[in-house]
C-alpha cells in the first residue's frame, strides 16, 4: 500500500535508508548532501530507519527529499 508520500517513483517513504541506498547506491550523494542540515552523517545515524522518520527527525521536507532520491534512480539513455 502505498502512502500519500510516495511521490511516483521506486523509493518510497517506508523504505529504510539502508534499503534505498542498497538498491540505489547513486541515493547515497543525496543523504549526504543533508549532513549540514543535520548535523551529523544522515546514513550512520539512521541507517535502519525508514526515509520518512529520517525527514520527520531532523525537519526535512519529506516529499523533496522523495524527490532528490527518486531523480538519482533514473537512468541516462
Amino acid at each position: 500500500m502505498k502512502s500519500m508520500m510516495d511521490k511516483d517513483g521506486p523509493i518510497t517513504a517506508e523504505m529504510s535508508v539502508l534499503e534505498v541506498i542498497s538498491q540505489y547506491p547513486r541515493t547515497e550523494a543525496v543523504f549526504k548532501s543533508y549532513d549540514e542540515c543535520a548535523g551529523e552523517c544522515l546514513c550512520c545515524q539512521k541507517l535502519f530507519e525508514t526515509v520518512e522518520e529520517t525527514a520527520n527527525h531532523y525537519g526535512l521536507d519529506l516529499v523533496q527529499l522523495l524527490c532528490e532520491l527518486n531523480s538519482v534512480t533514473v537512468t541516462a539513455e
